[in-house]
């Protein structure tokens, strides 16, 4: 009798965990295509004869069609079914790549990032109705957390992934195989069938939050933090591997390196910023003291030509501590938002991260046309600096109590 009392909760459980599994592979993808024209930009360059500012604003329309599409699909997914969605996300992103692959101009370059940020604005949205939907709600947070971890190993692996890929195909055969990463993927999902989840999915203990007002000071606040976070990040991301290959003579591979153990410590911060954030309410003071570190850190870099060991050395540690931001972020976001309002209070700070991926292609492109590589990282520690300020002022602020779930980019 007890084993067939505990069958169903078996069944429940491997459902999960298969669920679990299936999105956070979904969330790797991504990110790890967020990444494939930024490590491509030293041959997109060469092979399109265009400057790095034409290259940013690939990003930067990139970052507009996901800005303004992530409402839109987020409602069409609660209406058709966010399975169906991501599903469509992940072989449209996929197809892109392997179109422009096949047909490789400046032209066809600025459409591919137009439907890839289509393509982009697909996973929260449906990544978090499916995980609230059908995750057991004493593990919501710890399936977040793997969710979030999957996402940034997606882009830290994304740098030696496509450097292996050209030297092996070449930079055509590169974008084609990054590609197919989403198709398969997609089938993957099918495969172990994850479920469904649409609106009637998404209530409180089988109620409907009630509507709030929610764009109060504090969330315009964290809006802005989340920019200031965000162009602080882009430059080392997209522009960091060029950089330091202009303007400190590092070689390709070794500046890969770099980019890669900054992106895989990152991976690693967010797990253990996820005890830290559990075990304080200063979340603000510990955002403000990472990035205080990582801009110290990143000024060293910008100013000294480090030997290849110490430079990826310092671009670990000022990954770890950016990622340790990531869930005490997403606490002064959970606790600023009403009750009853936290997807909407998530959803407006969220267009902070897709007003700096317009912005930071443009500014970061400019630098590196002016022939200022070092100011790739000088302009990431200005923004670091300001991101400190904003982080101890919002810290301050007073904050409501309402119950929220966290999310991350």
């Amino acid at each position: 009798m007890a084993d067939i009392l505990a069958a169903p909760q078996q069944i429940k459980a491997d459902t999960s965990l298969r669920t679990l599994a299936g999105i956070s592979a979904a969330h790797w993808v991504s990110h790890f295509h967020i990444f494939v024209l930024p490590m491509l930009f030293p041959y997109l360059k060469a092979q399109l004869g265009v400057g790095y500012i034409e290259l940013g604003f690939a990003l930067t329309v990139f970052g507009l069609v996901s800005g303004l599409t992530q409402a839109p699909i987020g409602y069409l997914a609660d209406h058709i079914g966010a399975r169906k969605v991501l599903l469509i996300g992940l072989c449209v992103g996929g197809l892109a790549l392997i179109l422009l692959g096949m047909n490789l101009t400046y032209t066809s370059l600025i459409a591919c990032a137009a439907v890839l940020g289509l393509a982009n604005s697909v996973y929260h949205p449906c990544d978090y109705a499916i995980l609230s939907a059908h995750m057991d709600e004493s593990r919501m947070g710890r399936a977040f957390s793997i969710h979030t971890f999957a996402g940034f190993l997606g882009g830290a692996v994304a740098p030696a992934i496509m450097a292996a890929l050209v030297a092996w195909l070449g930079g055509l055969g590169a974008l084609m195989v990054a590609g197919a990463v989403g198709p398969a993927v997609a089938l993957l999902l099918i495969v172990v069938g994850i479920p469904d989840a649409s609106s009637a999915d998404r209530k409180e203990d089988g109620v409907a939050a009630p509507k709030q007002g929610v764009i109060t000071p504090a969330i315009i606040m964290l809006t802005i933090f989340f920019m200031l976070l965000g162009l602080s990040n882009a430059g080392i991301n997209n522009f960091g591997v060029v950089a330091l290959m202009t303007g400190y003579g590092v070689t390709f591979s070794n500046a890969n390196i770099a980019l890669t153990a900054f992106l895989g410590a990152s991976a690693a911060g967010v797990l253990a910023g996820g005890y830290l954030a559990d075990r304080t309410t200063r979340h603000g003071q510990v955002a403000a003291a990472c990035f205080g570190i990582n801009a110290i850190i990143i000024l060293v870099i910008a100013t000294i030509n480090l030997p290849s060991v110490v430079l990826t050395s310092a671009m670990g540690i000022a990954g770890f501590l950016g990622g340790v931001i990531a869930p005490s972020r997403d606490m002064l976001v959970r606790n600023a938002a009403p009750a009853g309002a936290a997807g909407r209070a998530f959803g407006i700070v969220s267009t902070g991260f897709n007003f700096s991926g317009i912005i930071s292609p443009l500014l970061y492109g400019w630098i590196m046309d002016q022939r200022m590589p070092h100011w790739v990282f000088g302009a990431s520690v200005a923004f670091m600096l300001l991101t400190v300020l904003l982080a101890l002022v919002t810290d301050r602020k007073p904050q409501g109590q309402g119950k929220a779930l966290a999310v991350s980019s």
